[in-house]
């Protein structure tokens, strides 16, 4: 070990020269200014984000309190978009405590048909608040829940299908 480190500093030439005069006071200075200039960069940059996230929340409320929903309707569209809402959501906890290995296919292909139909959702959206209130658009919005639900429920129909596969014998025989 000793050779090595031997041999090392032996083969490499160092720069064993003393600084120049005045070299300890001229870092120290450079350090100090480096210091002061940073803080104030920070500080203006800091103030500039709060303004932008200020800028974005609220811009960000104020276009959701513009856009036009189903419920925003009437009373009684809020009532069908209630019911359709809930009712999907809960089908589609059925659906996931069924999930197995079995049955992911089916409710891989259910998800997706159901992302669809979701994107065909945001375009009625988009269009009731571009066209106003018009009842073909509120008419083909309610039948996209219809959709998603009878996409839901015949998605369970299979599972019972795939878990239970004595059921469908036994209709056929009845």
């Amino acid at each position: 070990m000793e050779d090595k480190l031997h041999n090392y500093f032996s083969e490499n030439d160092f720069d064993f020269q003393e600084p120049h005069s005045g070299h300890l006071e001229r870092f120290e200075r450079k350090l100090n200014n480096d210091k002061q200039k940073q803080k104030h960069s920070w500080k203006w940059l800091s103030v500039a984000a709060s303004i932008v996230l200020v800028l974005g929340f609220w811009l960000g409320s104020n276009h959701q309190k513009s856009q036009l929903h189903l419920a925003d309707i009437s009373p009684k569209m809020e009532e069908v978009e209630n019911y359709f809402v809930t009712a999907i959501n809960q089908e589609l906890k059925k659906v996931e405590k069924n999930r197995s290995l079995d049955t992911e296919t089916i409710i891989e292909q259910a998800l997706n048909r159901l992302e669809d139909l979701e994107e065909d959702y945001n375009y009625f959206l988009a269009e009731l608040n571009t066209n106003g209130n018009q009842t073909r658009l509120i008419s083909a919005m309610i039948k996209n829940y219809q959709k998603r639900l009878e996409i839901l429920q015949n998605v369970l129909d299979q599972i019972q299908q795939i878990k239970n596969p004595q059921i469908l014998n036994d209709e056929i025989f009845i």
